[in-house]
């Protein structure tokens, strides 16, 4: 089929350079049951072949398959995606994209097991490394955020994101079903989170997907009274996917504002 729109549109933020970038394609990281899982990563320009480097992983709630179906490519094949990796890479960041089975949780976790195992060899620091999501990849992302997860990671950004279905609500998981993402968080809490991820949230304030921000708001109240380390922007005038559907100099902001963030917690 081909691509929807959405698999077209690029981050609205560029940096100079970003194509140098380098990219190493297609490193396997897990079999699946029918075939050889592969993560694509993106080092910065010049980075020295012995460097050990913070990365970026984005945590992917749909399987290939399902975004195939409806947006015509995999997640890390959309614009978006290359985009948001050459600008971790021009901040100094590895990214890390990866394609994905039916079990998108399994795979998150198996991408930063591969990271750890092989981290001198892949070039990056095991222990400065970030999870970037959003939209309905959010609860996958969260899954790795909470006790018993088999990685900690350093920090964590969630762009208008799915979250926990909080007080006996539905929305999360209607709205899984209805687009086809995963909610491996399902039943659990705030208080399951670790204390201790600083995570960036950004809020699109016109988002319209069913239950999104309703769900959201939930989540940062109760985040917010549990104590945790978060950091949340409003974009007030924003829509869904801002960083690709609003060229303005808000949504430019929030995604400088966000390498920052990245840059200070992995001490870039």
């Amino acid at each position: 089929m081909p691509r929807h729109e959405i698999a077209t549109k690029k981050v609205v933020y560029e940096i100079a350079g970003a194509d140098e970038v380098t990219v190493r394609l297609d490193v396997p990281y897990r079999d699946s049951a029918d075939r050889a899982l592969g993560m694509d990563i993106y080092y910065p320009p010049g980075a020295s072949d012995r460097a050990r480097l913070p990365a970026m992983v984005f945590a992917l709630g749909f399987s290939d398959e399902g975004a195939r179906t409806r947006i015509g490519c995999a997640a890390k094949e959309m614009e978006s995606y290359i985009c948001w990796a050459r600008l971790a890479a021009m901040s100094g960041i590895a990214a890390v994209a990866y394609t994905t089975s039916t079990d998108p949780a399994a795979d998150l976790a198996a991408v930063l097991q591969r990271i750890q195992a092989d981290a001198a060899a892949l070039r990056i620091d095991e222990t400065r490394v970030a999870l970037w999501s959003c939209s309905g990849h959010g609860p996958t992302a969260l899954s790795m955020l909470m006790h018993g997860a088999m990685a900690r990671p350093a920090c964590a950004v969630l762009y208008y994101p799915y979250t926990l279905d909080l007080d006996g609500s539905t929305g999360v998981a209607d709205a899984g079903r209805t687009f086809g993402f995963k909610t491996p968080c399902a039943g659990r809490s705030v208080s399951d989170l670790l204390p201790d991820v600083p995570t960036y949230i950004a809020r699109a304030g016109l988002d319209a997907m069913p239950s999104l921000n309703t769900a959201l708001d939930r989540f940062v109240a109760a985040a917010l009274a549990c104590n945790l380390p978060i950091t949340v922007v409003n974009h007030s005038t924003g829509p869904h996917a801002f960083d690709l559907m609003d060229d303005g100099e808000c949504a430019r902001a929030i995604i400088r504002q966000t390498l920052a963030f990245l840059q200070m917690h992995l001490r870039v």
